[in-house]
């Protein structure tokens, strides 16, 4: 397959994936939403662990784009 091929195959399966992204995140911030009317305390509680998660996996990413 040519390179350009390659490149525009590419793009086709980049494109898919920003698309199901889209609806995955808009179903994200529905439960986050949900999270907060029914329970804001806890919410607030699961929000802080996953956000620590994040920020460890952020600077792992960090280290492999060095």
């Amino acid at each position: 397959m040519r390179k350009q091929n390659k490149h525009k195959n590419y793009n086709k399966v980049i494109n898919k994936i920003t698309k199901i992204r889209g609806k995955n995140n808009i179903n994200w911030m529905n439960i986050l939403k949900l999270a907060f009317k029914l329970d804001p305390k806890n919410a607030s509680k699961i929000m802080k662990k996953i956000n620590y998660d994040d920020k460890k996996i952020s600077n792992l990413l960090n280290k492999l784009s060095d």
